[in-house]
């Protein structure tokens, strides 16, 4: 069946009594509206998800609470800007100070992070040595997500690469890793991406995170990035076969968390499976 065939079968006629939900990115993609919307319809439910590219990220959390909205993705660059806009940080956000999801209850903005165990849950099922050299690319949102998620499935030898050395040094003290700008001389074993480069229509789309050489003696990765499924770093470690986590492993977890936490109801991992495929289709 055509992917047009599929989003003819998946539409529905919606009402006044439609739930709404988004996401607000730099560059949205339609992974997540169509995971949601088609378990929406799977299921039944009298919901709608759409993406948007926010002109103003204050103006739009408001609407959350103004229009009023169920809830809101949050994705990059706005993960830790949301911060101040909201009434309550759970845990799972205020461990990291990074959040992805907003949930509207009633009125209160409450702030989550799914993309944590989203990670978590797919390091603790990878067979990643955990004496490992890991490099983790990135100290925004995504990255805390990572590096929190990393030590807290056993990994001890963590170094964050990033260029902002306030934020790059602060991530790393706080897990008791390390920071550097430059890896230099050094060859981890794991590379993790928690930056935008790869991604699909950015300004560095076809590069690597990490210098060619490194990549060439790395012998495994985790991308977040989930468009396109296979960046160059991922396509690079695939080609010499060794073990990759790519991005839209990452945000079917974490799209699924936030369905459960949009709508109260846990699909099934067949579910899951489906609609991860249906949004890459």
């Amino acid at each position: 069946m055509t992917g047009d065939s599929l989003d003819a079968q998946h539409t529905r006629t919606l009402n006044r009594d439609t739930v709404m939900c988004v996401s607000l990115a730099a560059r949205p993609s339609n992974i997540g509206t169509r995971f949601h919307n088609y378990l929406y319809n799977q299921l039944g439910l009298n919901f709608v998800y759409k993406a948007f590219a926010p002109a103003d990220i204050a103006g739009a959390v408001a609407g959350i609470r103004g229009l009023p909205l169920r809830g809101a993705a949050v994705s990059m660059p706005y993960k830790e800007a949301v911060i101040e806009l909201v009434d309550v940080m759970e845990r799972s956000a205020a461990a990291i100070e990074s959040v992805n999801t907003i949930v509207n209850d009633d009125g209160v903005l409450r702030a989550y992070n799914t993309d944590y165990q989203a990670v978590a849950d797919l390091l603790t099922a990878s067979s990643f040595d955990r004496s490992a050299a890991v490099a983790v690319a990135g100290s925004g949102g995504m990255a805390k997500a990572v590096v929190a998620a990393l030590r807290d499935t056993g990994f001890l030898n963590v170094t964050v690469v990033a260029r902002n050395p306030t934020a790059g040094a602060a991530l790393a003290a706080k897990y008791g890793f390390v920071h550097t700008a430059d890896l230099g001389l050094a060859r981890p074993t794991i590379l993790v991406n928690a930056t935008p480069v790869g991604m699909a229509d950015g300004p560095a789309a076809d590069s690597f995170p990490f210098p060619a050489d490194v990549v060439d003696a790395a012998s495994g990765c985790l991308d977040v990035v989930a468009m396109p499924p296979e960046t160059p770093l991922v396509r690079a470690m695939r080609a010499r076969g060794v073990e990759t986590i790519s991005g839209d492993a990452v945000i079917a977890g974490q799209a699924a968390a936030q369905f459960t936490l949009y709508t109260g109801i846990t699909p099934t991992p067949d579910q899951i499976r489906e609609a991860s495929e249906y949004s890459r289709a």
